[in-house]
């Protein structure tokens, strides 16, 4: 079908743009020694709690921020931001609060030189079109932050088949921490 070809074709740009020395930033980010903290809005928080359920599968202590299980922050955690745009009130908030409890930061967004960004110790960037981009910018035919999320779903899936082969976790451990 035609509009699979434009997606997918899309993607695939998004895709061929990403840093491999930004994965590799974000794979020595990630320890099995200190928590991981996950955080994002909308659908990219969406994908960001997909992220968060392979880390568990691969036997990370990890939270997803918000929800009504997750414990206070302490130094030395990591807090992963997802957001699209950088500019997300309540991950930027997030983010102070993590660096103020001592917490690393790591920001996946599409928008390098965003606040969350800026506030970050590592950055991955996924540039793919996200809702607020107009005229040139918006770079794809798919409605608001589609093009970022579908990309940003296989960049972090991609994240955590570079930790578990790092970590040497296999399939057969990973589907042990499923429920």
């Amino acid at each position: 079908m035609e509009l699979f070809d434009i997606i997918l074709k899309e993607i695939a740009g998004v895709l061929e743009q990403v840093d491999a020395k930004e994965l590799d930033a974000a794979l020595n980010c990630l320890d099995k020694k200190h928590r991981v903290f996950v955080d994002g809005e909308g659908r990219s928080g969406l994908m960001a709690k997909g992220f968060a359920m392979r880390l568990m599968h691969l036997g990370y202590t990890v939270y997803v921020v918000g929800e009504t299980i997750t414990p206070a922050l302490a130094k030395d955690d990591l807090f992963i931001g997802v957001s699209g745009s950088g500019t997300g009130a309540n991950v930027i908030n997030d983010a102070a609060k993590a660096r103020k409890s001592g917490c690393r930061l790591l920001a996946v967004t599409g928008k390098p030189g965003s606040p969350l960004a800026e506030a970050a110790d590592a950055v991955l960037c996924v540039p793919g079109t996200v809702k607020g981009d107009t005229g040139e910018d918006r770079g794809s035919i798919q409605l608001l932050s589609s093009l970022f999320d579908q990309s940003l779903h296989l960049v972090l899936d991609t994240l955590c088949l570079m930790v578990s082969r790092r970590d040497a976790t296999g399939n057969d451990t990973a589907t042990g921490g499923h429920w």
